[in-house]
C-alpha cells in the first residue's frame, strides 16, 4: 500500500467517525421526540373524551397541563436536534474542505508521476534506462523503481477516484442536512404556535374553574370520603383473605405463622398462576376494550388547587359511556364491594397477586367465580354528565400496591 493510499484511508476514517457519533446522538433525540409525541397524542385523546362534557373539569385541565409540559419538552428536544444538525453541517463543510485539499495534493502527486512515466513511455527507453546502470545491482534497483512508479500511479489514480466519490457523497449529505434543518425549524415554529394556543386554552379553563373553586373543593372532599370508604372495604376483603390463607397455610405446614407470599404460593397451581401473571408484566390487557389513561399512580399536585395533593393507588382509565370492565388476567374472584355513593368494586386473585376494579355501576360476578383473561366483570360507572365512563385499576402483591402502568400493555 502506497503512502498516498494510506494517507487517504486515514483521512476518510477521520471524516466518517464524527458523523457516526453524531448520528447516535441524533437517534436518541429522535427517540425522545417520538415518546413525547406519543404523550401529546394520548393527552389529545383524553381531551377529546373530556370535551364531550358541558363543564370544564379538573381532569380536562390536568390533561391539558400534561400536554403543555410534553410539548414544551418536545420543543426543547427539537432545539437540541437543530444544534446537532448544525454541528453536522459544520463537520460536513470542514470535511469537504479537507477533501478538497487532499484532492489537490493527490492530483499534484499524480501529475508528477505522469511526467516521470512520460520520460520512459516506451519499452526501448525503459530498457535503455536499465542498461545504462553502472552495475547489475543498480540495474535491479532501476527495474524495481520503474515497477514502483507504475504501481503508485495506479494507486494514486484509484485514490483520486475514491476521493471524488467521497466528495460527492459529502456534498449530497450536506444538502440533505440543510433540508432537514429547514424542515425541523419549520416544525418547531408550528409546535410553538400550538403551545401558545394551548396556554390560552388553559388560561380560559382556569378562569372558568376558579369561579367555582369552592364547589371544586367540596366535590374533592366528598370524593375523598367516598374513596376512603371504598378503599377500607377493599382492604378489609384483602386482609381477611390473606389472614385466612396464612392460617390455613400455617396449619398445613405445622408452623405458627407464614408470610402472605408463602400462603398464596402454597399450591402448585397458585405458584404457576403467580409466575404466569408476573411473566406477563408489561403485556397484560387493559381492563377496557378501548380507553385512555386519565389518572396516574401515586401522589400528584391538584391541577387547580394550590398546595393540594391527590393520591391514586392505581390508575384511572376513561372510556366511552356504558363500557364494560374486563379482567386483565385469569383468576378467582376474592370478593365484591358495593357502597352507596362510592360505586362497586371487584377483586380478582391471581396467585399472590390481586387486581382491583372500582367505580363500577353494575357487577356480573360473585365471590368464588373463576375468571378468564378479558372476561367481562361489570359495567363501568359514568360521570355526572353521563358522557363517559371511568374505571380505577389497582394491582396488589400481598399488601403492597403496584403501579399498573408498568404491568398493562402500552396503548
Amino acid at each position: 500500500m502506497s503512502g498516498y493510499t494510506r494517507r487517504f484511508i486515514w483521512l476518510a476514517l477521520l471524516l466518517v467517525w464524527p458523523v457516526a457519533l453524531q448520528a447516535q446522538s441524533k437517534k436518541s433525540l429522535q427517540q425522545k421526540k417520538s415518546k413525547l409525541q406519543n404523550e401529546i397524542n394520548e393527552a389529545n385523546k383524553l381531551l377529546r373524551h373530556l370535551s364531550k362534557s358541558k363543564k370544564v373539569s379538573v381532569r380536562e385541565i390536568g390533561a391539558l397541563k400534561r400536554k403543555i409540559g410534553a410539548r414544551e419538552e418536545l420543543i426543547r428536544t427539537m432545539n437540541q436536534e437543530v444544534g446537532v444538525i448544525k454541528r453536522d453541517i459544520r463537520e460536513t463543510e470542514n470535511s469537504i474542505r479537507e477533501l478538497e485539499r487532499e484532492m489537490k495534493t493527490l492530483k499534484s502527486g499524480y501529475a508528477d508521476m505522469i511526467r516521470l512515466a512520460h520520460k520512459h513511455s516506451n519499452r526501448y527507453e525503459k530498457l535503455m534506462y536499465i542498461f545504462a546502470a553502472d552495475d547489475f545491482n543498480q540495474a535491479l534497483k532501476r527495474m524495481k523503481f520503474l515497477r514502483q512508479v507504475s504501481d503508485q500511479r495506479r494507486a494514486q489514480a484509484a485514490a483520486i477516484d475514491s476521493a471524488q466519490v467521497l466528495m460527492t457523497a459529502r456534498r449530497e449529505s450536506l444538502e440533505s442536512q440543510k433540508k432537514e434543518k429547514t424542515a425541523l425549524l419549520a416544525n418547531e415554529i408550528r409546535q410553538k404556535d400550538q403551545l401558545d394556543s394551548e396556554r390560552k386554552d388553559q388560561d380560559r379553563m382556569l378562569t372558568k374553574l376558579k369561579s367555582r373553586e369552592s364547589k371544586v373543593k367540596r366535590d374533592l372532599a366528598a370524593k375523598r370520603k367516598a374513596k376512603a370508604r371504598l378503599e377500607r372495604a377493599i382492604a378489609d376483603i384483602i386482609r381477611r383473605e390473606v389472614e385466612e390463607a396464612r392460617r390455613k397455610a400455617a396449619l398445613a405446614e405445622g408452623k405458627k405463622d407464614v408470610s402472605a407470599t408463602e400462603a398464596f404460593a402454597l399450591t402448585p397451581e397458585a405458584r404457576k398462576l403467580s409466575k404466569s401473571f408476573a411473566g406477563n408484566k408489561g403485556a397484560l390487557p387493559w381492563p377496557v376494550e378501548k380507553g385512555v389513561i386519565s389518572g396516574y399512580f401515586g401522589e400528584h399536585a391538584h391541577p387547580t388547587l394550590r398546595g393540594v395533593k391527590i393520591k391514586n393507588d392505581g390508575i384511572d382509565i376513561m372510556s366511552s359511556r356504558g363500557s364494560r370492565a374486563r379482567s386483565i388476567f385469569r383468576g378467582e374472584v376474592s370478593g365484591t364491594v358495593d357502597l352507596p355513593g362510592s360505586g362497586a368494586a371487584v377483586i380478582i386473585r391471581h396467585g399472590e397477586y390481586l387486581s382491583v376494579y372500582s367505580n363500577l355501576e353494575r357487577v356480573f360476578v360473585k365471590k368464588g367465580d373463576r375468571i378468564d383473561t378479558r372476561q367481562e366483570i361489570g359495567v363501568i360507572g359514568t360521570d355526572e354528565d353521563g358522557a363517559r365512563s371511568e374505571i380505577n385499576l389497582q394491582i396488589w402483591k400481598g399488601f403492597s400496591k403496584l403501579n399498573p402502568t408498568k404491568w398493562i400493555a402500552r396503548n
